[in-house]
């Protein structure tokens, strides 16, 4: 029992920690859409934004890997963020586009609902995002910010993108 509580401890003061870190933060994000939520990336991850096109499936990958496409002579693969974060699934339309990015010198593309505008955002609007249980997995989420009546979720996709399970970039890489 009394580890359980040090854990809290632990984890509390670190989310404190990250989360002092993170209301000093500021920059231009890019907000699009995922479901019925705002999200927001930082602009200097973003390489372009395209229509989404069917791209070409590979056997034996996870489902949110939609695949891959060519884009100038670099094969690029394509996750769709719905899928990923397990968010209502959407249907492809004329909105839907893919954010292409540059993740520790890959290129990778991200599909999104739609992309709304760029927001320049002061360390004093980005908040902490709130402590989860143990159960869910808010280790991608920066922190929240208000922009007027929105609230954007601001998202490490850097740290998504590398992450293990996502298998798109070694970990010698990071």
């Amino acid at each position: 029992m009394d580890m359980t509580k040090e854990a809290t401890h632990i984890a509390r003061n670190d989310a404190v920690r990250n989360g002092a870190a993170v209301t000093g933060a500021k920059g231009e994000f890019l907000t699009f859409r995922l479901g019925g939520e705002e999200y927001g990336i930082d602009i200097l991850r973003v390489q372009e934004i395209r229509s989404y096109e069917q791209p070409t499936r590979i056997a034996n990958t996870p489902e949110f890997l939609r695949g891959v496409v060519n884009l100038r002579g670099v094969i690029v693969p394509i996750v769709d963020l719905r899928l990923k974060l397990s968010c209502e699934q959407a249907e492809f339309n004329a909105f839907t586009v893919v954010i292409v990015l540059n993740v520790k010198g890959r290129v990778i593309g991200a599909v999104v609902d739609s992309v709304s505008d760029v927001c320049e955002l002061g360390g004093d609007m980005i908040k902490p995002a709130p402590l989860m249980n143990s159960g869910v997995d808010m280790s991608f989420i920066t922190g929240i910010a208000n922009v007027g009546e929105r609230m954007l979720i601001l998202m490490d996709i850097e740290g998504l993108m590398s992450a293990s399970d996502m298998g798109l970039i070694e970990a010698s890489a990071a």
